[in-house]
């Protein structure tokens, strides 16, 4: 992510393989400059399979470190477009399309296009149409548009395989380009991230394909979005004496309060003077039962619900077919994974190192390094994720 005081740019794209395929045709390269620019590339080779995925990669890449070497964008584009091959047997088509998105530090953008669908730019959950200048490149047409980038603002750049979707399985024609702004602009909602944006646009791809994609799919969404915070708390402090210190300077904290641990739990209905109203409900076998606390927003199992959400959050990163259960279900790891994936830009974690006396059962098969390494992973996958994240230990 790149931001500002309190808004900032988040990115997130899925990409589904042609069937039969172990590599992706498309490719998607995303950098940012020392100048605080944001350059996001999607690029899809010719075909699919290895030759499709080598000529998409080059094709991403070269323009992505040329931009970051200091070449303006319009020559970035220009030197790639003299540079790709065009394939003789097939009508003189180049080797690899692509759209490249580029927005800099003040939220001024612009959109080249080079033979792939039309991004759909959505301002305030409806189809703002950008005005494309045409500039010939070798022969080549390359679409331009400028834009200015408000917040709330999501743009949704995809490869052919989204259009073509469904052709001789379950549409005649594919899905078409209104039929896909449709589907975007009923899907908005200012809390749904871009990840699971780019996720629900390649799974109903997938959907019109019978799950065997006749092309590789991708999808890449770019919004920019209000900075949110929550902060997170595991474990007393290894001085007992040090669990207030923690506590207020815990709940001194904005955003929502997630507190995780049966202990925990004890000591912050204790210092809030209220009762812990412990739940019996197995939602998910897996992930033992929510508590409920006055003035703490989620409150949940320690270590076994943490290590749920950390294999959440690696699911996220990839496919993300995890998503469609966590989404709507209401167990402790799924209500955890939509504050911290979905609702919160900047996470805090209050850590304290105390031993638990419950983990010393060998049953448990728990102990303070394994915590600590959870908790540790899990702050790594969220920053890989763009958050902002701060831990503190206790």
């Amino acid at each position: 992510m790149e931001s500002n005081e309190t808004t900032e740019l988040e990115y997130g794209y899925l990409s589904i393989n042609h069937k039969g395929e172990e590599l992706c045709g498309d490719h998607v390269q995303i950098s940012k400059g020392k100048d605080g620019a944001t350059t996001l590339v999607l690029a899809d080779g010719l075909g699919s399979g290895v030759i499709a995925s080598i000529l998409s990669t080059l094709a991403s890449t070269m323009l992505s470190r040329m931009i970051d070497g200091g070449i303006s964008i319009e020559e970035g584009v220009e030197a790639l477009v003299k540079t790709l091959p065009v394939a003789r047997d097939r009508g003189n088509v180049a080797y690899s399309t692509f759209t490249v998105c580029r927005i800099e530090k003040d939220f001024n953008g612009v959109i080249y296009n080079f033979d792939n669908p039309e991004p759909v730019y959505l301002r305030s959950g409806l189809e703002k149409k950008l005005h494309y200048e045409t500039t010939t490149i070798e022969g080549k047409a390359v679409k331009r548009a400028g834009f200015y980038f408000a917040e709330n603002d999501c743009i949704s750049m995809f490869s052919d395989g989204a259009v073509y979707a469904g052709v001789g399985e379950t549409l005649n024609f594919g899905w078409s380009r209104d039929e896909i702004v449709s589907y975007l602009e009923g899907l908005y909602n200012p809390f749904l991230s871009s990840k699971n944006l780019a996720t629900l646009l390649v799974d109903h791809c997938d959907l019109l394909y019978n799950r065997r994609p006749g092309d590789d799919t991708t999808c890449l969404s770019v919004r920019r979005r209000q900075r949110a915070p929550a902060a997170l708390m595991v474990g007393p402090a290894t001085n007992k004496e040090d669990d207030e210190r923690m506590l207020s300077s815990f709940f001194a904290l904005p955003g929502p309060h997630i507190v995780c641990g049966g202990t925990t739990c004890s000591i912050a209905a204790r210092y809030l003077g209220v009762p812990v109203e412990a739940s019996l409900d197995y939602i998910d076998p897996e992930v033992p039962p929510l508590s409920h606390i006055e003035g703490v927003d989620l409150a949940t199992e320690g270590i076994i619900t943490l290590n749920k959400v950390l294999a959440l959050a690696k699911d996220y990163q990839g496919q993300n077919k995890c998503y469609f259960d966590w989404s709507f279900r209401q167990d402790g790891a799924s209500l955890i994974a939509e504050k911290l994936f979905e609702e919160a830009t900047d996470i805090a974690f209050y850590v304290g190192c105390a031993v638990n006396p419950a983990h010393q059962d060998p049953a448990y098969n728990i102990d303070i390094k394994m915590k600590m390494l959870i908790i540790d992973s899990l702050a790594e996958e969220l920053k890989k994720m763009g958050k902002h994240i701060t831990v503190t230990y206790f």
